[in-house]
């Protein structure tokens, strides 16, 4: 049994190829692909799930059964069902960390908090109020202004020149404002990128802060790749978090092992 997992969101598409033995199995990861995200979502998903099949020997027709979540989900008439990215992801970290209980999910334009049971179900969630600022997106925008590689931002946001700069506007083209003027003062971006981390790391744990946060905690998502906001978010927290070895495909795995259930159980998730 071959299932597909498609999620489309706001900056990335990510496709995830399950192969199961049998309706027992946990299933392994054939490949995966992360693309960005195009304004045409059906072409974008083609092109995610193309190049997830080119790593692999096997062909579309082989494909069982395909679930779509993220923003674009709805918009894939290729998929046979449609599940939220918060069940998803919920059920991605959990098939990842069978240990986790709450699940941070960081995307492009907005943050969720989830708690789900022993078996990925999800229990409850909040969410930011979808400003960018809270999200990968604003850290998309810092890089850009300072000039650095965005994978460079978490490392040299710990090499602090002189102070962390001290960035409070919760809305990134406000926050942009701020930027451009600390660098026309001639602030080093070193201490503007550890602000920026500060202020993003502050406005997730206000969110977390909202909601009973169990053991273990993964963060899924693109921005669980920045170690300058999962250290500092470790650091407020006092435990170690867990991060997917790669967090940006979690939403995708969880659609395609709901695709697995859905078939296994011949209705419906």
């Amino acid at each position: 049994m071959i299932t597909v997992g498609i999620d489309i969101g706001s900056l990335s598409a990510d496709v995830v190829i399950l192969h199961f033995n049998d309706s027992n199995e946990r299933g392994r990861v054939l490949s995966y692909s992360i693309i960005p995200t195009g304004f045409d979502t059906e072409k974008t998903a083609k092109k995610a799930l193309n190049g997830a099949l080119e790593k692999t020997s096997i062909d579309i027709k082989d494909i069982s059964y395909i679930v779509a979540t993220g923003y674009g989900r709805v918009n894939i008439p290729f998929a046979n069902k449609n599940i939220s990215e918060i069940s998803c992801h919920a059920k991605g970290a959990n098939y990842t960390f069978n240990s986790a209980r709450t699940v941070l999910d960081m995307g492009g334009q907005d943050c969720k908090v989830i708690t789900c049971d022993e078996t990925g179900k999800v229990k409850s969630f909040i969410m930011n109020d979808k400003c960018a600022a809270g999200a990968g997106r604003s850290m998309e925008v810092m890089a850009k202004l300072v000039g650095v590689p965005l994978e460079s931002v978490g490392e040299l946001s710990f090499k602090i020149v002189d102070k962390p700069s001290n960035i409070t506007s919760t809305c990134v083209l406000f926050a942009r404002s701020e930027v451009m003027e600390l660098l026309r003062k001639g602030v080093h971006k070193n201490d503007i990128l550890a602000g920026a981390c500060d202020a993003l790391m502050n406005r997730v744990l206000s969110l977390m802060g909202r909601s009973q946060i169990e053991t273990d905690l993964v963060i899924s998502g693109g921005i669980a790749k920045n170690v300058g906001i999962t250290k500092r978010i470790e650091e407020k927290l006092g435990f170690s978090v867990k991060i997917p070895e790669e967090p940006q495909i979690i939403g995708a795995l969880g659609a395609a092992i709901f695709a697995k259930e859905i078939l296994c159980k011949g209705k419906p998730a």
